[in-house]
């Protein structure tokens, strides 16, 4: 197979192109130059936002294209609408995102959708993925798209700080303020469970959406963190907290505390996807032990710091957040 990956030098991105590197397919990263192409992979240099800057893919034919574009529609249309002659098919990596609010517990790919345009600019997170989405369907058509509608994304390479948070504030050890109820499933997927699946769907000839994290029951907020305990070796003693006085003292789910939402519709729209045809199109999810002690191993190769999206806020409590959030709750 020959692969082109818009992108792949960070994260997503990153781990599809090294997958397929070690398939043995030929792959070829377009990207900005600014960070160095996996390993094995031929590099060709533009950027999709400046004028003429898909220069570099006016020549070439590939078997599929790769795209994790999360900003402005029109430029996956331009892109798409370049490659469409010299490319079989498309694969948009997407977001549960693009289901209108609230999406209802168990929602599969039927679900409503928001509104979105192949044409718009700068837009709001949700439209910009299914305006991609419209965008790559439009140039390829829909027996030629597929599209990966990914849940929360963690594992090596993470840039946006979740999972990272996690680990580093373990590995410090101390009472750690752990949001309960420690049994409450939660859904994500590996970043390279989602390189496997997108590849073999790619080289199956799959099309149209899919929900992609893993099946409800996969984990657990206590295993997460459980998993971050072992993998740190760190005398952490998680101080397991309810929803009720999580809130009651101001703690802010899901940017404060990462992964973790209190029930209702939050809870609902990120953490129970009905998953169960990707699952029948071979998804596989590796034990979250797996996922957190590689990444803990990937941090270390890195000196404790994980790298950080410009465009995306970190993650996490402060260390003084987390007093005053500890020092709030009800004593026992």
């Amino acid at each position: 197979m020959k692969l082109l990956m818009l992108g792949g030098t960070e994260f997503v991105g990153r781990a599809i192109a090294e997958a397929a590197l070690e398939r043995g397919w030929e792959v070829t990263v377009f990207h900005r130059g600014r960070h160095a192409a996996p390993e094995g992979a031929a590099s060709l240099i533009g950027d999709r936002t400046a004028p003429d800057g898909l220069a570099a893919l006016d020549r070439g034919s590939w078997d599929a294209v790769v795209d994790t574009w999360s900003a402005a529609p029109s430029v996956v249309r331009d892109a798409a609408r370049l490659l469409a002659d010299r490319v079989g098919r498309y694969a948009y990596v997407s977001s549960r995102s693009v289901y209108a609010w609230p999406p209802a517990a168990g929602l599969g790919e039927d679900g409503p959708l928001v509104e979105g345009s192949p044409d718009d600019g700068d837009m709001p997170y949700a439209e910009a993925k299914r305006g991609g989405e419209l965008a790559a369907g439009e140039a390829f058509g829909p027996d030629r798209t597929l599209l990966v509608r990914a849940g929360l994304i963690l594992g090596p390479y993470e840039n946006v700080g979740r999972l990272p948070w996690w680990l580093g504030r373990i590995a410090r050890g101390g009472p750690v303020l752990a949001p309960g109820p420690r049994t409450m499933p939660v859904q994500y997927i590996d970043v390279r469970d989602l390189a496997a699946w997108t590849l073999d769907a790619v080289a199956a000839g799959l099309s149209g959406p899919y929900n992609l994290v893993s099946p409800p029951g996969h984990t657990t907020m206590g295993g997460l963190l459980d998993a971050c305990v072992r993998a740190t070796g760190a005398g952490a003693d998680l101080r397991w907290t309810e929803p009720e006085a999580l809130l009651a003292a101001g703690a802010a789910p899901w940017t404060e505390l990462p992964v973790w939402l209190p029930p209702g519709e939050m809870y609902d729209a990120m953490h129970t996807a009905d998953v169960s045809k990707a699952v029948a199109a071979g998804l596989r999810c590796r034990p979250v032990e797996e996922t957190v002690a590689d990444t803990w191993a990937w941090l270390e190769s890195l000196g404790g710091v994980a790298p950080q999206r410009p465009d995306r806020q970190g993650a996490g409590l402060t260390r003084e957040r987390e007093a005053e959030v500890l020092a709030a709750l009800p004593k026992d």
